[in-house]
């Protein structure tokens, strides 16, 4: 058994091969399964599946709800992420000044990441809710958040931000505590105020962990669905329609399984185009 275990502690592969095996049963296959759907025509309320090659493709740059659900998406990641980034880091820079009752109140911020994302979105659903919500009590109005085309995609946004902020924050926190006190002490005898040491000590060094930051929560945001679905379902008007709702609806409801596959790996591309931009600026901010 020792020489079995010696043998293969010589070959890392042969560690990896389960994790590898793993893996590749429960994400390469349905990746694969779905490239290759995105290129027939299959409906369950059809035919047998046929070969169609890239005519669902060509079907997205025709299909106006495709480009409006594209838009949605652009919209609600590019402000989301934005207010995320910029609150978190606003969170973090306070959390790590001394001051009584820091530790609870760290942990009192991770609450809203804590909770799942679809008993978020309910409970905010209640709280926009034009007849009894505490929103509109608050503000003494009778505003229909959800149902007005203008006001809806921006109530997710303020919901979607106040539950994934935390995660902003405590990825900063840990970056800001990760620098050398010694740097801000030098900084404070050089005649250097709190706005000249964050910008020549703590964005410079906080630069490469907030660019993988906005790797995760880009990602996150442009797949959005749950938090969608549950407070719009889309709505109104398709006002809210992201593209995980409509490659949705059109999987599960319309039964469309090549098209709405076909849907499915325009948002894979989409992702993967959005994050190789993110690795190449990380490349370059460690240089």
């Amino acid at each position: 058994m020792s020489r079995l275990l010696q043998r293969i502690g010589e070959r890392p592969a042969a560690f990896l091969a389960p994790a590898a095996i793993v893996l590749a049963v429960v994400t390469f296959f349905p990746i694969v399964y779905v490239l290759w759907l995105s290129l027939t025509h299959y409906s369950l309320i059809g035919d047998a599946p046929t070969f169609a090659g890239i005519e669902n493709f060509a079907r997205l740059f025709a299909d106006r709800r495709f480009w409006n659900a594209l838009g949605n998406t652009l919209y609600f990641t590019v402000v989301s992420v934005a207010l995320e980034v910029a609150v978190g880091l606003g969170f973090a820079l306070l959390l790590a000044r001394p001051f009584v009752g820091r530790a609870p109140m760290r942990a009192v911020v991770l609450l809203p990441w804590a909770i799942p994302t679809v008993v978020a979105a309910r409970m905010w659903e209640w709280m926009y809710n034009g007849d009894f919500g505490v929103i509109n009590y608050l503000l003494g109005t009778e505003t229909n958040w959800l149902g007005d085309p203008v006001w809806a995609m921006h109530a997710a946004i303020v919901m979607d931000v106040w539950k994934e902020t935390p995660f902003v924050a405590l990825l900063l926190l840990a970056g800001r505590l990760s620098i050398a006190p010694e740097l801000y002490q030098a900084a404070r005898l050089d005649g250097a105020g709190a706005w000249r040491s964050f910008r020549h000590i703590t964005w410079p060094l906080l630069k490469p962990l907030l660019l993988i930051v906005l790797i995760f929560r880009t990602i996150g945001a442009f797949r959005v669905f749950d938090a969608i679905y549950v407070l719009t379902g889309g709505g109104p008007a398709n006002t809210t329609e992201t593209l995980s709702i409509y490659a949705y609806k059109v999987l599960f409801q319309a039964l469309e399984f090549g098209y709405g596959s076909a849907i499915a790996v325009a948002v894979f591309f989409c992702v993967a185009i959005i994050t190789a931009v993110y690795v190449q600026l990380l490349k370059e901010a460690q240089r």
